[in-house]
């Protein structure tokens, strides 16, 4: 064993003109101890223990003999444990200190009077997780079917987020994925929320909260921040400290502010808890005066982005590699760049705060905010369409000119509920044909395209959050069952990857006996991909809850193929709940409802 102690930014490939001091290895108390003293002057020590103790112990190495008897079982434990402390504050030899990256609820998992490595220990840190997760699964609605391969997708799925939510002091936060991003990300956290919102709403509240509570305060191009910007990502490694990458509270995302009031919006709406909406009033206010600031700036009202530092992100929305946003002919484009996508979030958010606004009795901001909602609309319908196509651009970029890229971004206009009912019609055959669909899911390109490569990270491969966004635009303008051959696609998929869905893969077109190809260095698992089948299977069984009127409202239900019934169980709407069981009868699928309070189900044929 040994540690080089390298940032995560390092090793994804950045080069560092100095580093910090690596301290020899070292054997104490039958433990070996790993030390760095960081550019940051934070000490990062790494403790190994082991139970049973080892024949000899070295600084690199641990020897054993292992008697084994025929048909036995022995066990060795080993611990790894990680201390982060400033160098001022730095421990005595063997002292452990939680490291930045253990939430407080896993803390008890430290507990000096708990032994640290050991078959007591484990049993102890189970129960400690055993209890969290259920905790978490009797605020979260039960979904089960006939099948018991979906069931385990839906588990694993459920199990994942669990995994990667830490109970912070402004309540859950799904961290966005291991290894790469097991820390808090805006956009990441906010879709996930939105995933799950009709099953867990607590999880939107507790995002809601912390990212108030991180809302950009001042102006600082080096982290591209400016007043009322939601963050974009934060990191607690050395190479954040020092400065070396502004990530570590950085604000690089175009589309997470105005999306943070949209996720107020929905939360307001499933939950009927105005009180958190009265708590966030002021951290909505200044998100949507940041956006109104950004849009008064663009020659057509629109919300683009423009990093300030060359050390930020260049493309600013959920595509954010270099590459992936594009002429047809694969030039780049010049900033600022107005992505098609986030003028839906900017028009979905601005309508929100209209409601808001209206319920707050405020009328005149209500009206202007109605009205910049319509014009960002309109605004798309002209400049965005690409009637040869039959299909919405990517982008505009600095001149004016449309990148006239056929690209899944379109989908998520879909979702928000931007563009005429006879476009997005269109758009609906387009994602559901060979140039977007693999047989596995929708690809982030169409296959005619420019730049299209099916291994690119942006440019062709197929992301499951994505995917469920485009699901959730299909079933409203009128591609329902394009919607559930999604839903089909990526539980086969899943179930290829042995129920646990990637970050993304590779867009390569199904092809009989092959499986889904894996992209190398995808996170697995990753927040929004594990929250996908919970969006798909809302939109497909036509799920709206409105806790106000106290009222679920069922649409044209519609259950994938293997799937005879599937029950959601203990829906919680306000103080009440009800389960909701479809079945498919004949060439339809039918719900009923069992009744717990004053909750009414409605079934829309």
């Amino acid at each position: 064993f040994a540690s080089d102690f390298r940032d995560m930014f390092e090793v994804r490939g950045l080069k560092r003109d100095k580093q910090g001091r690596v301290e020899p290895a070292r054997v104490e108390n039958r433990e070996v101890l790993l030390g760095y003293i960081g550019l940051d002057d934070v000490a990062r020590n790494v403790q190994i223990a082991f139970s049973p103790e080892p024949d000899k112990l070295f600084a690199d190495r641990a020897d054993y003999t292992v008697k084994l008897p025929a048909q036995a079982c022995v066990s060795i434990y080993l611990s790894v444990s990680v201390q982060v402390v400033a160098q001022a504050d730095k421990p005595a030899a063997g002292v452990a200190q939680p490291t930045h990256a253990v939430s407080e609820a896993h803390l008890s998992q430290i507990d000096a009077e708990r032994p640290r490595v050991g078959r007591a220990a484990v049993r102890a840190a189970l129960v400690d997780a055993h209890l969290v997760m259920r905790e978490r699964r009797r605020v979260t609605a039960r979904v089960r079917s006939s099948n018991p391969l979906f069931n385990a997708w839906i588990d694993r799925s459920l199990a994942d987020l669990g995994l990667l939510t830490t109970d912070l002091a402004t309540g859950p936060y799904p961290y966005a994925g291991i290894p790469w991003f097991s820390t808090p990300f805006g956009r990441d956290a906010i879709i996930t929320s939105l995933q799950t919102l009709w099953l867990q709403p607590n999880l939107a509240a507790g995002v809601l909260r912390f990212l108030a509570e991180h809302q950009a305060r001042d102006n600082s191009p080096f982290r591209d921040a400016a007043p009322g910007k939601i963050m974009h990502e934060m990191r607690k490694g050395e190479m954040a400290a020092t400065g070396e990458v502004p990530f570590a509270l950085y604000y690089g995302g175009v589309d997470s502010t105005p999306l943070f009031i949209v996720l107020a919006g929905a939360y307001a709406g499933r939950t009927g808890d105005l009180a958190l909406i009265d708590e966030l009033w002021p951290a909505l206010e200044r998100a949507a005066q940041w956006v109104s600031g950004v849009c008064d700036k663009n020659r057509y009202g629109l919300l683009d982005y423009q990093r300030e530092s060359d050390g930020g992100l260049a493309n600013q929305g959920w595509k954010d590699s270099h590459d992936s946003v594009f002429h047809a002919d694969g030039r780049f484009p010049d900033g600022p760049i107005a992505l098609v996508e986030v003028q839906a979030y900017a028009s979905a958010a601005f309508d929100t705060m209209a409601h808001f606004a209206k319920l707050r009795g405020l009328h005149d901001a209500a009206k202007q905010y109605s009205e910049r909602a319509k014009k960002i609309r309109q605004c798309v319908e002209e400049k965005y369409w690409m009637e040869e196509s039959g299909f919405y651009g990517i982008a505009l970029d600095g001149h004016g000119e449309l990148c006239r890229v056929m690209a899944s971004n379109a989908g998520h206009l879909l979702a928000f509920g931007l563009p005429s009912r006879e476009r997005g019609e269109a758009v609906v055959r387009a994602l559901d044909s060979t140039l977007f669909h693999t047989g596995w899911g929708v690809r982030t390109l169409a296959a005619s395209q420019a730049r299209f490569n099916p291994m690119a990270y942006h440019n062709g491969s197929v992301w499951p959050h994505d995917n469920a966004l485009c699901a959730r635009g299909l079933s409203q303008y009128g591609g329902k069952a394009a919607a559930v051959r999604l839903l089909q696609a990526l539980f086969q998929a899943a179930v290829n990857f042995d129920m646990r869905l990637p970050e993304l893969f590779c867009g390569f077109p199904r092809r009989r006996g092959e499986p889904p190809t894996a992209y190398p260095v995808a996170c697995l698992p990753q927040a929004w991909a594990a929250g996908s089948p919970f969006m798909m299977l809302e939109a497909c069984l036509g799920i709206t809850i409105d806790a106000t009127r106290r009222e679920v409202v069922i649409e044209q239900p519609m259950l994938p193929e293997g799937i005879d019934w599937l029950e959601v169980g203990d829906l919680k709407v306000g103080d009440s709940s009800v389960s909701i069981t479809f079945r498919r009868i004949g060439d339809k699928v039918v719900a009923s409802a069992a009744e717990q309070g004053d909750v009414r189900v409605v079934a829309l044929l």
